[in-house]
């Protein structure tokens, strides 16, 4: 079986953000059907500093070998944020956009080296997402079979002159949606590559935990919505409280739960409030009894928690701009979405009192998921890229 090398800017059990999680779910899966798999990534936990957290050195997670970098360098949030708002908004050289890269991170040129030395070793490479510095680097060095899955979404990072070069590279490209494909294919020449949409796989859970022993752990004894991930402005959620402190005055017996990593302060609310972080297990029985799940980010390429809602039949409400998340909605029939405060509140009153129209939207959303993210689907994807790679050796 095929040899596999995946380059990811962070990676294991405890790192779970959306493109890192979808690379170890696909690296274990293709581990487990027979292939080969090996991870280059560096020793960071945490995408905001990029400081080393996991020793260095070769390990082994579910059947796949990982080989972390040290960080040479950690980031400054506050000067690298400064110095991206001077590249977005004025002219600038090649080498300021390089400069830029490396600020971003995370900055370690002995993954870099190390790629370059051991590619040999491997019969195909892919890549997890466009916007690092062992992306940008990283294709560059490599000349074996190579794809990218970009996981991008329309930001300023994405117009940058150096982004030519990252997608003129790989020789194949993984996209989450059609959305994204359609994004990239308007910006990039990428006529002449293999492409397909593939996203991830979602598992349908085997057993959820009983739902009044898990209303009594959580106090959950009023109707509610769910909002699951990383809790923080970027991600949508100031305007989701916001907005939801509007619904509440005319709808004061929902509540809404937030689990996840909380990274902004949330109002004293008694109809707003914050779990924490919760197991897999009481994740899905929170995402299967919630009334809607709420996907407020402008900026996602495909969203693994809309999907997991999905495939437990619990419709999603997103934001219209999100085009991907838009896709789901429309091509699934499985949920709505809101442009502003007045439609959110029209939107999420029509979810939580329709009782015909929710089971209906979920009905279509678990249908959805079957069809487009099992991992059947998926895995058999992935199978055809990489006989692609192995076969351009």
């Amino acid at each position: 079986m095929h040899r596999i090398a995946f380059v990811i800017q962070r990676y294991g059990e405890e790192v779970m953000g959306g493109s890192e999680l979808h690379c170890r779910l696909v690296a274990e899966r293709l581990a487990r059907r027979g292939y080969d798999c090996t991870v280059f990534t560096t020793t960071a936990q945490d995408y905001i500093t990029w400081k080393n957290e996991y020793p260095p050195g070769d390990s082994f997670l579910n059947q796949v070998m990982i080989r972390r970098f040290p960080i040479e360098r950690e980031r400054n949030i506050e000067e690298f944020n400064h110095y991206s708002d001077w590249i977005f908004h004025n002219s600038h050289s090649h080498e300021d956009e390089q400069r830029w890269m490396e600020q971003q991170g995370p900055y370690s040129p002995q993954l870099v080296e190390a790629l370059a030395k051991n590619q040999g070793d491997y019969d195909a490479f892919i890549f997890f997402t466009y916007l690092y510095f062992n992306t940008y680097w990283g294709l560059k060095v490599v000349s074996r079979p190579k794809a990218l899955v970009p996981t991008a979404h329309d930001e300023p990072a994405l117009y940058l002159d150096i982004m030519k070069e990252v997608f003129n590279s790989p020789d194949a490209f993984v996209f989450n949606t059609l959305a994204e494909k359609r994004m990239l294919t308007k910006l990039f020449e990428l006529q002449d590559k293999y492409q397909d949409i593939v996203g991830v796989g979602v598992d349908l859970p085997e057993a959820i935990p009983d739902w009044n022993s898990m209303r009594l752990k959580y106090g959950l004894f009023r109707p509610f919505v769910l909002y699951a991930g990383r809790i923080e402005p970027g991600k949508g959620c100031q305007e989701l409280v916001d907005y939801f402190l509007e619904f509440v005055r005319q709808n004061p017996d929902i509540e809404l739960i937030l689990i996840g990593k909380k990274l902004m302060d949330l109002p004293h609310h008694p109809q707003v409030r914050y779990l924490g972080f919760v197991s897999p297990e009481d994740k899905n029985a929170l995402m299967k009894h919630a009334l809607v799940t709420i996907h407020p980010s402008h900026f996602e390429s495909l969203c693994m928690a809309a999907l997991e809602s999905l495939a437990l039949g619990t419709p999603i409400l997103i934001q219209e701009k999100t085009e991907p998340l838009r896709d789901h909605c429309l091509q699934g029939q499985a949920g709505l979405y809101f442009a502003n405060q007045q439609e959110f509140v029209q939107a999420l009153e029509l979810l939580v009192t329709e009782n015909r129209l929710r089971q209906r939207l979920g009905e279509n959303g678990q249908r959805y998921v079957a069809q487009n993210y099992s991992w059947e689907v998926v895995l058999a994807k992935y199978d055809k890229i990489i006989e692609y790679l192995a076969s351009r050796d």
